[in-house]
């Protein structure tokens, strides 16, 4: 399971965490503007925006995660299962497969607005990437710096929601889960006050009273709460720093340590990775199960005028600053 969100301070920032039992060997990955786009049953992408994002790479083809392009447009994926639905090929409509589905719309738009432009003429069709690699349910977070919106595919068809808290988990269906959020309309970061009976004289007995009734679980309606609570009622310094400490404690609060969500014997889901996009500057900063440090990948220092697709592997073991080190 997952959650992505967005955050703005003086920049804007996209990011998420992939929470599974096992990974890939993704990469950080940036598809130079010239790197040719290929698809299934539309057309090649010979030029483009520029990507940044988390992938894995099969074939020499991209297969992000969550990406950023040069413009600041994110996009991020996130499964959902038993609901999501991938007709077959329909005649008329612009067939996208959906491990094709943020290259395609990340190479070419630029604003929410565009993408949603382009959303009502695709057909989200049920093409696999390969017999060993099966379509994944799957949802999505996209967003810019002014807005952000929620794409499912079910047996209804391609629905695009406006998602004002700029938060994404994974079951149940997006309005569901906003819906579910009038449940907590009472939560407070300001402490309590005696509104249980006038007869009683009830008093706060700690800090944080004011939250007492927020979902401490890890399931995905749950961190959706969380997430969305700590995330609106987050507040930031505006430099890059306070603002990259912040989205990553945002991310810390739903993510999923070993041992806490057993997915059979002693296998466990865990966060494999925590990424920020600084989508205004085209930096990539993330964190892995391992390594609490922030490592970043800065797009613009790469050529990307070039037909290279440029990976980094994920620096995964743990470092540490020894502050007492005189050696």
């Amino acid at each position: 399971m997952c959650t992505a969100i967005t955050y703005h301070t003086k920049d804007h920032y996209f990011g998420r965490n992939l929470d599974l039992e096992y990974s890939y060997e993704e990469s950080i990955t940036i598809a130079s503007r010239n790197f040719p786009l290929h698809f299934r049953e539309v057309p090649t992408q010979k030029k483009h925006y520029a990507i940044i994002g988390m992938a894995y790479v099969k074939d020499n083809y991209p297969l992000y995660y969550d990406a950023t392009n040069e413009k600041g447009l994110s996009m991020a994926g996130l499964n959902f299962p038993d609901n999501a639905y991938y007709p077959e090929i329909k005649e008329g409509k612009e067939n996208v497969s959906p491990f094709e589905l943020i290259p395609y719309l990340l190479g070419q738009c630029a604003t929410v607005w565009e993408a949603k432009e382009l959303l009502a003429k695709i057909n989200l069709a049920a093409i696999a990437f390969s017999d060993e690699l099966p379509l994944s349910p799957l949802h999505w977070l996209l967003a810019d710096e002014k807005e952000a919106v929620t794409l499912e595919a079910t047996k209804e068809g391609l629905s695009v929601y406006e998602n004002p808290v700029g938060v994404l988990t994974n079951n149940p269906p997006f309005p569901i889960q906003m819906f579910h959020l009038n449940n907590y309309l009472s939560l407070s970061v300001k402490p309590p006050y005696n509104t249980f009976s006038d007869k009683l004289h009830l008093e706060s007995y700690s800090r944080g009273m004011g939250a007492l009734g927020l979902p401490g679980d890890l399931s995905s309606s749950s961190r959706f709460v969380r997430a969305a609570f700590t995330k609106l009622n987050s507040v930031s310094g505006s430099s890059e720093s306070e603002s990259l400490s912040q989205f990553f404690h945002i991310l810390n609060s739903v993510s999923h340590s070993r041992g806490l969500v057993e997915i059979k014997d002693r296998e466990y889901e865990i966060t494999v990775y925590s990424s920020c996009c600084n989508t205004t500057k085209g930096i990539y900063y993330y964190t892995t199960y391992e390594n609490s440090q922030i490592t970043g990948i800065d797009m613009h220092m790469e050529d990307i005028n070039s037909n290279k697709l440029i990976s980094y592997p994920l620096l995964t073991g743990q470092r540490i600053y020894m502050q007492n080190n005189h050696v």
